[in-house]
């Protein structure tokens, strides 16, 4: 570790035990700011920037445990450690509570002190790094950042924005792919449980005999192989989210002790005989039908109606055609970042292909197929071979004979050209077609009034 860059405040009333630190840390390449006075060092604080600050407890001006609060309210990054004599003990364990990092007893090796210095600032680097990772994943959920710009998905926006500060269940239901658990972050994100933990678990990939013990936790011999406690996710969410992905493949024994999670808002481990409180939002997210269920007896109809306070229904990308520009743009800037590559758009033919696909596999193919296409390309820009789709086997819209006959098309040509697109897509349905391009109908008959191809 570098440790030039650090600046250290040290405050010692004795003057020799000051000098001996202060050639210490010194000596270990630190810059170091020597004081005599708590009162002294009350003012340093006001005026400088300190990484570590090392106080005497006893001192006869201001102690050691005004140095603590003035610092924990002028410079709360920084970490305090405190020295005192052995007969304070108790007062140094008090200001632990009150904020201060660690403490050392006089007398003390002066390698102890190098050694309490280093995990200060490890501790502040890693704190650092903690608020910098989630300030980076809120601001990724952020409303601002959700796409999408078809009718459609805007109403599941606004629906987001109105439920994210309320407590209440939600039911996230869509097809695999269509972007369930964004949804779901992006409702704890923008809530006031942002600070505390999202705990997702994905109920059709645990085993239905270890999943009760992952949500509610189990106490040590609850069963073979319980050697240990366990808290359990729905513990591990407390003032937080619980997302619970694939909800419909959970087994019915235990969606009725889910049930009663949810109504009681308390929790028993598995083997225990003890009910703990917990506070946590559920959020849970299905691609299967849960009223079929229901009628199938595969699931709970009470419990569904303790989810689905608040329904919110993805649609599938196939649905929301106008939406894959938006989105094939985004993918391509994050991988062109991510590999370093100059690719930074799509070849109009490429574009073309990506519009006629009809991704059954939804927002997570498109950004699949758009990954492995940067990854494989060597142009400037993504050529259709380099999507490695099917091409060949989809008949050609009149978006891709303009492409053909003319590499550079007007802006008039193509609104022409994907107006009739979007009319074979929804088969001359005129008032779908309107919403998908987010257009009155009467801007869609003048547009189609001036276009060659004509509906049959």
């Amino acid at each position: 570790m570098t440790t030039e860059r650090f600046k250290l405040l040290v405050v010692e009333d004795d003057p020799d035990m000051l000098a001996l630190l202060q050639e210490h840390l010194q000596g270990e390449g630190y810059r170091v700011a020597a004081l005599t006075s708590g009162r002294e060092a009350l003012a340093r604080l006001r005026s400088e920037i300190f990484d570590v600050v090392i106080t005497d407890l006893r001192m006869p001006d201001v102690d050691g445990m005004e140095v603590l609060r003035a610092c924990r309210e002028i410079q709360p990054e920084a970490r305090v450690i405190l020295v005192t004599a052995f007969g304070t003990v108790e007062t140094a364990i008090r200001a632990i509570r009150e904020g201060a990092f660690d403490y050392t007893t006089k007398p003390f090796r002066l390698e102890e002190i190098s050694l309490l210095v280093a995990k200060a600032l490890d501790d502040r680097r890693l704190r650092a790094e903690y608020l910098r990772l989630r300030q980076e994943v809120e601001g990724r959920y952020r409303f601002e950042n959700l796409l999408g710009k078809s009718p459609a998905m805007q109403a599941v926006f606004s629906l987001i924005q109105q439920a994210a500060p309320s407590d209440a269940s939600v039911l996230v239901m869509g097809e695999s792919g269509t972007g369930k658990e964004l949804v779901a972050k992006a409702l704890h994100y923008n809530s006031p449980r942002a600070k505390r933990s999202f705990v997702p678990v994905n109920c059709a990939a645990v085993p239905a005999g270890l999943l009760e013990s992952e949500l509610f936790g189990h106490v040590k011999g609850a069963f073979t192989g319980a050697v240990g406690t366990r808290r359990g996710l729905l513990r591990e969410a407390a003032g937080g989210t619980l997302f619970l992905d694939e909800i419909g493949d959970m087994a019915p024994e235990l969606q009725a002790k889910l049930l009663r999670v949810i109504e009681d808002k308390a929790v028993r481990p598995v083997g225990s005989d003890e009910t703990i409180t917990v506070d946590v939002r559920v959020v849970a997210a299905t691609n299967r039908d849960l009223r079929a269920h229901i009628q199938e007896g595969k699931f709970r109809e009470d419990l569904y109606y303790r989810l689905v306070v608040i329904p919110i229904q993805l649609p599938p990308l196939r649905e929301r055609r106008e939406d894959i520009p938006l989105l094939a743009e985004h993918f391509l800037r994050q991988a062109a970042a991510i590999t370093g590559k100059e690719v930074r758009v799509f070849a109009p033919e490429t574009m073309a292909a990506l519009l006629r696909h009809p991704w059954p596999g939804n927002v997570r193919e498109l950004e699949n197929v758009v990954q492995r296409a940067v990854a494989l390309t060597t142009a400037d820009r993504l050529l259709p071979e380099a999507l490695l789709l099917d091409i060949g086997a989809l008949a050609p819209t009149p978006a891709d004979l303009l492409v053909r006959m003319n590499s550079r098309p007007t802006i008039e040509e193509l609104t022409r050209e994907y107006v009739s697109l979007i009319l074979r897509e929804v088969g001359g349905d005129k008032d779908r077609a309107a919403e998908i391009l987010g257009v009155s109908k009467r801007t869609l008959y003048r547009r189609e009034s001036r276009s060659p191809v004509r509906d049959t």
